[in-house]
């Protein structure tokens, strides 16, 4: 008898102890999800923010708030769900910008990029895309080579800001080819492609999903893809390694984070509900017509790929003695 009201006792108090979490998880979201977005509006993780945005205000039942805070390579808006520790109401698309190069690129980062945040889905990856001003005289990777090569200094590139991804990709290739290609950053993908279709610029570095509206329309043509396989969505147009240039073979990905000291139940949460907005029919179809291969990562996959990342690109940076702009 002693033996049955202690095992009674016991579960009584499990399942008072059970109660607030479960609550926790049933009432959550108690108020709108504001979604950080660490790059200007119409660039690669505005358009995804969007596109999933619209999915999980319709799934969670309350609205969905996109806030785009740009600046330092994706590192301001990454600081801002850095410093709300255990806010549940609070996420942001990850990049490899912000968690993957420039806290390896610049000194006196504010955040740590994997103690910081509570990374749970990798949302996607595509290929950055090399296009040109369709009057620059060049239809290949090679042929810009050559212009540089004749014109030491005066071929510069753009992209969407200093420790990007693009603009990492593009000094690759540089060094693989032996020539200098200047760099120009801008503030954001808009006025980078502007700028390449106006003529200001000859080159431009870009993330495919950004520039594939443009590059169908003929304002720009593209040369080459970052990835080791061609884009789906640019059958024509060869890899890096393709045009000779292997060396500047890389892979763009946006994640799905929120910052530290969430509780368990809802990062679960959340990791369950990416993986059916990734597979849904709906998300599938807009992230196939810009290019975008859906991430099939969860969180421990996508906190893994971080760290790979960091140490990749750390290595990258040192051997090629690559700096800020």
């Amino acid at each position: 008898m002693t033996g049955t009201l202690a095992r009674r006792a016991l579960l009584a108090t499990a399942a008072l102890l059970a109660t607030p979490r479960l609550s926790l998880a049933q009432s959550w979201p108690a108020r709108p999800i504001r979604w950080i977005v660490n790059f200007p509006p119409a660039g690669a993780a505005d358009i995804l923010s969007r596109t999933l945005a619209e999915w999980f205000g319709t799934r969670l039942g309350q609205p969905i708030v996109v806030e785009n805070r740009p600046g330092a390579g994706g590192m301001l808006g990454a600081d801002i769900v850095a410093k709300a520790r255990g806010d549940t109401h609070t996420v942001m698309i990850s990049s490899a910008a912000s968690h993957g190069i420039g806290p390896v690129l610049y000194a006196n980062v504010p955040y740590d990029p994997l103690g910081d945040f509570t990374h749970l889905h990798l949302v996607g990856t595509f290929p950055s895309v090399l296009v040109v001003n369709p009057a620059v005289p060049a239809n290949s990777v090679a042929e810009l080579v050559a212009l540089a090569r004749a014109r030491p200094g005066e071929i510069t590139y753009g992209s969407g800001g200093n420790g990007t991804m693009n603009h990492l990709v593009g000094q690759l290739l540089a060094r693989s080819a032996g020539v200098e290609f200047t760099h120009v950053p801008y503030r954001g993908s808009a006025p980078a492609m502007t700028d390449v279709m106006g003529g200001q610029i000859p080159a431009l570095m870009e993330s495919l999903p950004t520039a594939m509206g443009n590059i169908r329309a003929g304002r720009m043509r593209p040369l080459a893809v970052s990835e080791r396989e061609r884009a789906p969505a640019l059958p024509e147009v060869p890899t890096f390694a393709e045009a000779g240039f292997p060396a500047a073979i890389s892979t763009n990905w946006f994640g799905f984070s929120a910052p530290a000291g969430i509780p368990p139940e809802i990062a679960a949460r959340w990791e369950r509900e990416i993986a059916a907005a990734l597979a849904s029919d709906p998300v599938k179809e807009r992230f196939s017509t810009i290019g975008v291969r859906p991430g099939t990562l969860g969180a421990e996959g996508y906190t893994a790929l971080i760290r790979e990342e960091l140490t990749r690109w750390r290595e990258v940076i040192r051997v090629g003695n690559i700096r800020a702009d």
